[in-house]
């Protein structure tokens, strides 16, 4: 069978309805349908010559059969895979959107694998999901230690957002805001006002972020010399967390500041001790974290550590498509830093 002619090729383009098929290619290469398939699926025992001709007409054509086929002509899937927690939680979901836009900006799609809290092994099993639909590279955006590293078995850079983990082969690299210090500035925002110590509103624990959090809030204790009140148990991120903490706390009249992990946990907080009578800030002062859009507008206002999940976002996909391109990048960026927005619900105490 003879290839067709270029004039031949170039109205079979224009006839055709819809997006090509196999026959299609198979019709304008001059070759069998099982031809373009093994072209397509990468197997052996096809000339080099028919297999250019076959490559050359999926690309006349712009013939998509599969991710094969999209790697196979472009080198690349041109494609990032991103794990993450299933979550409509502010922080988890509002980054994953940032490194949405960050892809597309940079002309790559999105294709995503989400992990369940408590599900053991998810991360991993997420991660090979992503190796088996085709991406060029992976953010791990996952919140949470599952208890299980994963296991990369591919070559393809990695980028981890939040906690390192070390991937089985490829580059890898970390990018991520610096929730320890994040969580210092805000205690010695609280400290440098005049309060005796600070208690804190914890997370849960197997979140890297809430470790980081309570992390530096008893290093800012520590390097002030002020006494470390015991840790409340567990929130789970929720206003209903902090109002419990918050009733808690609320029938010790010798606190007079607190840090919460969140700033839902902080509103809970802030409920908690206007039901109980204290006012906010003239008997305690309440620091948030995240800087959720309604933080500016509660009453008070809640100072809160502004988290600039773009930043990360942005970074963190322009190392990745760094190491995927083959382009220099820093080896291990140095941490993003977060920033304080002061507002009322923090004063010196009486």
């Amino acid at each position: 069978m003879s290839a067709a002619s270029p004039e031949d090729s170039s109205q079979l383009t224009r006839r055709r309805r819809g997006r090509p098929g196999m026959m299609d290619v198979a019709r304008v290469a001059g070759v069998s349908q099982k031809t373009v398939s093994r072209v397509v699926n990468g197997e052996p025992h096809v000339s080099a010559d028919v297999r250019d001709r076959v490559l050359s007409a999926i690309r006349e054509l712009d013939y998509r059969p599969n991710n094969a086929a999209r790697a196979l002509l472009m080198g690349r899937y041109r494609r990032i895979g991103v794990v993450t927690l299933g979550t409509a939680l502010y922080g988890p979901s509002t980054l994953l959107i940032a490194l949405e836009r960050a892809m597309q900006r940079a002309g790559y799609s999105f294709v995503l694998a989400s992990t369940l809290e408590g599900q053991g092994g998810g991360i991993a099993a997420a991660v090979e999901s992503l190796l088996e639909q085709g991406v060029d590279g992976i953010v791990l955006s996952e919140p949470i230690d599952d208890g299980v590293p994963p296991r990369i078995g591919a070559d393809i850079p990695v980028v981890s957002v939040g906690e390192g983990m070390e991937p089985a082969k490829g580059p890898s690299a970390v990018v991520r805001a610096d929730g320890v210090a994040a969580a210092r500035m805000a205690t010695e925002h609280l400290l440098g006002l005049g309060h005796r110590t600070v208690w804190h509103i914890p997370g849960p624990q197997d979140w890297w972020a809430a470790r980081d959090r309570a992390r530096g809030w008893r290093e800012a204790l520590a390097a002030a010399g002020a006494p470390e009140p015991p840790l409340l148990p567990d929130g789970d991120w929720t206003p209903a967390a902090g109002h419990a903490a918050g009733r808690k706390l609320a029938g010790n009249r010798e606190i007079t500041a607190v840090f919460a992990a969140n700033d839902d946990m902080a509103i809970g907080a802030l409920r908690a001790f206007a039901e109980a009578g204290l006012s906010v800030p003239g008997e305690v002062s309440v620091v948030g974290y995240d800087d959720i859009p309604a933080a500016a507008y509660l009453s008070p206002p809640l100072t809160t550590v502004r988290q600039d999940f773009a930043a990360v976002a942005t970074r963190a996909v322009a190392v990745l498509i760094a190491m995927i391109e083959g382009r220099p990048h820093p080896g291990q960026p140095g941490d993003l830093v977060a920033s304080l927005s002061v507002r009322d619900s923090t004063a010196r105490p009486r």
